[in-house]
């Protein structure tokens, strides 16, 4: 969508009393959000550690750590590596197994009256199936599932289910069981296909998708010639793969402006938020930022109240799909 929209003319939207706090509130999918920003999975635990630093009923969702049906340990050491303008990565999806963190995580989320998005994960289809039906009966403080189909499919030779439109459709059609929408986290790792991979994943039953997950990366140590990371390859993000995030984002957009488009990748100023809107992502993320400073998500929401105010935006949803992409 590519359109200039007057004050009067943004969505309706009324003239609101002088000095008024613009609207930050967005809609994804079935779900009505007070803020357009939430913690990406893995960048803020399992659990509400990230309440000492952040007011959790503030975000717009608290989305957790990717979790399986079973624990998973991980990959070995040295996990993390800082690259120019951002990191790489292969954590490897280390986590308790959803049935400890029912028991022993989401009490606390709760008592923190967080909203919260579960990410899950699995190896095989009947993974996911298993950790849909795990949180079919957690309470109304689960708003929504993100099924993490950035992974690698032991089924199909390690190929990951966001490479392929057919496993895609198939792991949100096996996911059903959770009883809540879902939101489908996409690898930007296919190029042009991410469309039509947006696509089989709203067949299969997803509300929304997330774009992106990491980009494929690899770093050596030129002294040693090793790889720096223990699982050798990695996952890259942080500020320099914000241009490439955006890009997938206005593609998926463009194609298909009917899908709502959760934003990730290298967000960590308002005028960030407002790129990824504009371009077509009805709410973001932030993952790379909240590593490096815990107090991000907070800070955002104020600067984000403030540039709205100085841009004569009364309401978030204004911005969403309004960039001029037609060219010369």
């Amino acid at each position: 969508m590519s359109r200039r929209l007057g004050r009067r003319q943004r969505r309706g939207a009324s003239e609101p009393a002088a000095g008024a706090r613009p609207d930050l509130r967005t809609k994804v999918g079935s779900i009505e959000l007070p803020s357009p920003i939430m913690t990406a999975s893995g960048t803020a635990g399992h659990g509400a550690e990230l309440g000492a630093y952040v007011d959790l009923t503030a975000l717009g969702a608290l989305v957790v750590k990717s979790l399986a049906p079973f624990a998973w340990d991980g990959n070995p050491a040295p996990r993390v590596h800082a690259t120019t303008a951002g990191m790489i990565n292969s954590v490897g999806l280390q986590g308790p197994g959803l049935a400890a963190w029912l028991d022993t995580e989401l009490p606390e989320l709760r008592r923190a009256g967080a909203r919260v998005v579960v990410s899950v994960w699995g190896r095989t289809v009947d993974h996911y199936r298993e950790a849909a039906d795990l949180l079919a009966d957690t309470g109304p403080e689960v708003i929504a599932v993100e099924v993490n189909i950035s992974c690698p499919n032991t089924e199909a030779g390690n190929e990951l289910f966001a490479h392929s439109s057919a496993l895609t459709a198939d792991v949100l059609a096996a996911t059903e069981g959770c009883r809540r929408p879902r939101w489908a986290k996409l690898s930007p790792n296919v190029g042009p296909g991410l469309a039509d991979i947006a696509a089989a994943a709203v067949d299969g039953g997803a509300e929304a998708v997330t774009l992106v997950n990491t980009y494929f990366g690899l770093s050596v140590d030129p002294t040693t010639r090793q790889p720096r990371l223990g699982g050798v390859r990695g996952g890259v993000s942080g500020p320099a793969i914000k241009p490439l995030a955006i890009r997938a984002v206005a593609d998926v957009h463009a194609a298909h402006p009917e899908i709502p488009i959760i934003g990730v990748g290298g967000i960590a100023t308002a005028d960030d938020i407002a790129e990824y809107a504009i371009v077509g992502a009805s709410a973001i993320q932030v993952g790379t930022a909240t590593l490096a400073d815990p107090r991000t998500c907070g800070r955002l929401g104020t600067e984000l109240a403030r540039w709205c105010a100085n841009q004569d935006v009364e309401r978030f949803v204004d911005l969403i799909g309004t960039a001029h992409l037609e060219g010369p």
